[in-house]
């Protein structure tokens, strides 16, 4: 289910009767979930064309970054023998290079090596609890991708130095977001809100003057409610959180899918998720995969050094704490 959500009845109708302005709405399937597009249409709209663009776009980004297609090219990468060049296309490419950049800038605390990892505690697709033996190897073998994978740009090609499993959970939902809305742009449509999962992205705001309003959900498990909304207007807006996929590892204790590469581990702490703001989709899904391992000190401390718009919710005796860095601002206390 999305982390953050808006709805999607359709037809949605702005202003009055005499001055009606038709908000139009599509979703699909795709990569396990659902995208959805909120649209003010243009005159000679094809919104037959534009669904057929949309579905196209997101599939596209499935059928390379997937993990669970052995076909798609991201697992051509994962087979290479290290030292062997890959041709890889142009979106992948895009995809790989705000990885690394993102996993330099935050420590490793965003790796996208992590594909063993991801594995071996059941959050793969090839099993569905923790394998202690699966777990010790992936642990022994681990290095981080951006000392361990070169990219050459020029030639769209990528090679690893080491034995690598790649996996672009933390980011691939957030470009599929910013590729819907290049559609949204080539068809002439100056105001949407896009979704994949909990990744959203505005195109302005409604016709009215309004921004959008999505909500963020509590991030807790088993509840499904409202924490609070967010507006937006040109903007793009990623929540990771620990309360949704989990698996139950021991008597009491349960694990989130975001790994810490650097724990070789599930991320475990108080935090509970990091909503982040950027100007595009991927790179806040791929801040807020990072800010949430992190956890509650180094999270912060890193979202304010590099200039984030980020919102932390903590997990405490009496509630929810909210912690805000940029314009979600300084600390708001319990919730």
């Amino acid at each position: 289910m999305p982390k953050m959500s808006f709805d999607m009845d359709q037809p949605h109708t702005l202003g009055r009767a005499t001055d009606v302005l038709v908000e139009h709405s599509l979703s699909g399937a795709t990569m396990g979930t659902r995208w959805a597009a909120r649209y003010q249409p243009v005159p000679g709209l094809d919104g037959v064309l534009l669904e057929r663009d949309l579905q196209h776009a997101v599939d596209q980004v499935d059928n390379q970054m997937s993990t669970w297609k052995p076909d798609s090219d991201l697992m051509r990468l994962n087979r290479a023998a290290p030292g062997q060049w890959v041709d890889l296309p142009p979106e992948l490419m895009c995809v790989l290079a705000c990885a690394l950049d993102v996993g330099r800038q935050s420590n490793g605390a965003f790796d996208i090596a992590v594909g063993g990892l991801v594995e071996a505690w059941g959050f793969g697709a090839s099993r569905t609890q923790p394998d202690a033996e699966a777990i010790r190897r992936a642990t022994l073998g681990f290095r981080a991708a951006h000392v361990s994978l070169e990219l050459d740009v020029a030639a769209g090609r990528a090679r690893k130095t080491h034995p690598l499993t790649l996996d672009l959970c933390g980011i691939a939902k957030g470009y599929g977001v910013d590729k819907m809305m290049a559609v949204m742009r080539q068809h002439g449509v100056a105001r949407a809100l896009l979704s994949l999962d909990g990744e959203l992205c505005a195109l302005s705001g409604h016709a009215d003057g309004r921004p959008w309003a999505v909500a963020l959900e509590r991030p807790q498990a088993g509840i499904r409610a409202a924490h609070g909304v967010i507006q937006l207007e040109n903007i793009a807006v990623a929540t990771s959180g620990d309360y949704r996929h989990r698996i139950h590892f021991e008597p009491g204790q349960w694990v989130s899918h975001t790994m810490d590469g650097r724990a070789r581990r599930p991320a475990d702490h108080a935090v509970a998720s990091v909503t982040v703001l950027a100007p595009d989709c991927m790179r806040a899904d791929a801040w807020a995969s990072a800010l949430l391992v992190l956890g509650a000190h180094e999270g912060p401390a890193m979202a304010q050094r590099i200039g984030l718009d980020a919102l932390f919710l903590m997990r405490r005796p009496l509630g929810w704490l909210e912690w805000g860095t940029g314009c979600f601002g300084s600390p708001a206390g319990s919730a």
